[in-house]
Order: C-alpha cells, then sequence, then structure tokens
C-alpha cells in the first residue's frame, strides 16, 4: 500500500539541522584542529559544506527549489526528495535506501581515517610518522575528508555543496603541498 507523501514543512525540521550542524562542527574543529591562517581557510570552507548540507537536509530545500522551478524538473516538495540521485533516476525509496547507505559507508570509512590520522599525529608529538595508517597513506585526515565529502555528495547532493566540494579539494591539496615543503625541510630524506 502506497502512502500519499507528505508535504515538506521545512520550518518544523530546524531544529535537525542545528543540531547536525553543531555535531558535525564539532568534530571537524576537534579532528582537524586548524593552526594557520591556511588551516583556517580549509576548515572554513568545510564548515561552509556542512552549513550548506544540513541547512537543505532538514531546513530550507533551495536545490529542489530551483531544479522545479527554474528547470521544470518535476520534484515533490518531501523531505525524501532530497535523495536526488534516486528521485532523478526514478528509484524511489529503494534506490534512496541505496543512495544513503553508499553515502554513509564512505562518510564513516572518511571519519575513521581522519580519527586515526589525528591519533597518530597525537601520539608522534612532532616526531615523523611512518608507521600506522602514515605507512599506508601519507594524508589520511585529508583522503578522510575527500571521502567524508564524496559521501555526502552521493548521500544529499546540493547545489552549494556541489560548488563547494571542488574548494575544499583545492584548499587541501594546496595545504597537503605546504605540509610536504615543511616535513621535507624538517626532516629531509627520511
Amino acid at each position: 500500500m502506497n502512502t500519499p507523501l507528505q508535504e515538506w514543512h521545512w520550518s518544523e525540521l530546524w531544529p535537525l539541522a542545528l543540531i547536525a550542524i553543531v555535531i558535525a562542527s564539532w568534530a571537524l574543529y576537534h579532528f582537524l584542529a586548524p593552526q594557520s591562517w591556511r588551516d583556517w581557510a580549509g576548515v572554513g570552507a568545510v564548515q561552509a559544506f556542512i552549513i550548506a548540507l544540513y541547512t537543505e537536509m532538514y531546513g530550507f530545500p533551495l536545490t529542489i527549489y530551483v531544479l522545479t522551478s527554474f528547470l521544470h524538473v518535476p520534484i515533490p516538495l518531501v523531505h525524501d526528495s532530497g535523495h536526488l540521485w534516486a528521485t532523478l533516476l526514478g528509484y524511489g525509496p529503494a534506490g534512496a535506501l541505496v543512495e544513503m547507505a553508499t553515502g554513509y559507508a564512505l562518510v564513516i570509512t572518511g571519519v575513521i581515517l581522519i580519527a586515526k590520522g589525528w591519533r597518530a599525529v597525537l601520539r608522534a608529538r612532532g616526531r615523523l610518522l611512518t608507521v600506522g595508517i602514515y605507512a599506508r597513506m601519507r594524508h589520511p585526515q585529508y583522503g578522510g575528508l575527500f571521502l567524508a565529502v564524496l559521501g555526502q555528495l552521493i548521500h544529499w547532493p546540493t547545489i552549494p555543496t556541489l560548488l563547494l566540494s571542488p574548494v575544499i579539494v583545492w584548499l587541501h591539496v594546496g595545504l597537503a603541498r605546504r605540509e610536504e615543503k615543511r616535513l621535507l625541510a624538517e626532516f629531509g630524506d627520511r
């Protein structure tokens, strides 16, 4: 039996948006701990991504309004329509579940990489890291961040997050290159 779609009353979901933004922001600043102004620029872009993502997920459906109004794509104004890939491809609730599971698997993997990298950095206390996660990856925290962003783009794509994700990658690739130069100067060929 199909239940009718319930219209989206976005103002009722604002508390969920605020809770999600606060939790994700705490994790961001806890695990990526910006130190220099360049670090803050990268983290600021990720913060904008988080705010844009959860504001649309639980707040104001800007992307759905744009797609339905300007591009004349028929998308019902309900919360489940935010699973855009499944909605646009016509896969329904089962497709949305696959989309959500795939996205969250990438997000969780990314968060684990970030946490492992951060834990290793704290334990290293200024020494060069070549064991553990750093024996397998040069930048697990940034790799984890990229996986988490990709997972959210699969799970809940929005126009602002699609625009911000390449900015996040660009800023953090630049940050990684600067860190490589600093570490090369400090540790040499080791």
